[in-house]
């Protein structure tokens, strides 16, 4: 086990990011298999080490870094600086040779209308709730910018892509957790915290940034809209809650907190990997990677989660230099150093 080391905030900052492709890589082999199968290849603590030269990745770190470059690029963070940057870096990802790493349909259907220079709030899957909305959103949380623009971003990144209020919502809160524990909140503390965000913008709809986007589901308001999104994270931070409340047995958290396929349950099971293992780093990311459901989402929220927590301090050494598109990484994260 690696022993607890806390970094300065500008290194939480540099650790969340590249954890987020640590605990991607961990996960990215065993995403469709079974627990069992899992356990059979690498025991019952899961895969514990990087794997090749470089540890390959998943579309989750390749559109992590997609709205890490739209935002290094925009000389402001209004909506109308940041959605022509947010778009192109989507379609460039898109049509990349490298996006082979089995992407979601939701994002390549989406990623295609845009290309056609669809309006987003038309380009959008607006049904779709899946981790895609925030699995790429940790680098909003890292940005140095008031609560109103984080949150902006937050749905606006995910919003292109996915228009559900729930990948909005949850796109809002993890942006929002990997603030909190950037700036030094203590991840035993989120469940809470982010329970009370929740309730404090259940009814917030962000028109400066979202637009007409409310309409199309044909909700009665905005408000009743957001509102859907909002309650469905609360009811599975209240699952949260009571599988915290319980031992630990050791197995697979998507029994209790959801599979992570779709964003609301990809942030709990996450944070209960995160919050299960708060002195190991690496257990934290191996148990995301040990999951019947999307465990390379999983271990890679739980990586930024628990990187934002603990810094650049808290992993291996040789892990920064082996990890894919260890380039980019080091790039983005210089402004926070």
């Amino acid at each position: 086990m690696i022993a607890t080391v806390t970094d300065s905030p500008s290194r939480r900052a540099s650790g969340s990011l590249f954890s987020l492709a640590y605990g991607d890589a961990l996960g990215r082999p065993t995403e469709f298999l079974t627990v069992t199968e899992i356990v059979r290849r690498y025991g019952p603590a899961g895969p514990r080490e990087l794997t090749g030269d470089p540890a390959l990745v998943t579309d989750d770190t390749q559109m992590a870094l997609a709205v890490a470059w739209a935002l290094h690029d925009a000389p402001g963070y209004a909506p109308e600086v940041v959605e022509p940057l947010l778009r192109r870096r989507f379609v460039e990802w898109a049509v990349s040779p490298d996006n082979n790493r089995a992407p979601g349909m939701t994002c390549l259907r989406a990623c295609a209308e845009l290309d056609r220079g669809t309006r987003w709030q038309e380009a959008t899957v607006i049904g779709s709730k899946g981790c895609g909305a925030n699995m790429r959103v940790t680098p909003v949380g890292l940005l140095d910018v008031d609560l109103d623009t984080l949150a902006g971003l937050a749905q606006l990144q995910a919003g292109l892509t996915h228009g559900h209020p729930t990948g909005l919502a949850a796109s809002e809160l993890t942006a929002y957790a990997v603030r909190l524990l950037r700036d030094g909140a203590e991840l035993a503390d989120l469940p809470a915290l982010l329970t009370d965000r929740a309730h404090g913008q259940r009814t917030v709809y962000r028109g400066d940034w979202l637009g007409d986007l409310w309409q199309r589901p044909g909700e009665r308001t905005a408000e009743e809209f957001i509102a859907r999104g909002w309650d469905e994270c609360l009811r599975v931070l209240g699952r949260l809650d009571a599988a915290l409340a319980r031992p630990d047995d050791g197995g697979d958290p998507c029994r209790l907190t959801g599979e992570g396929w779709i964003a609301e349950e990809a942030l709990a099971t996450a944070l209960l990997c995160a919050l299960r293992h708060p002195d190991d780093p690496v257990g934290a990311l191996a148990r995301g990677a040990t999951t019947a459901g999307d465990s390379d989402s999983i271990a890679a929220l739980a990586g930024a989660f628990v990187g934002a927590a603990r810094g650049m301090a808290a992993w291996p050494v040789d892990w920064s230099t082996r990890i894919e598109y260890a380039d980019q990484l080091a790039t983005l994260a210089a402004p926070h150093d």
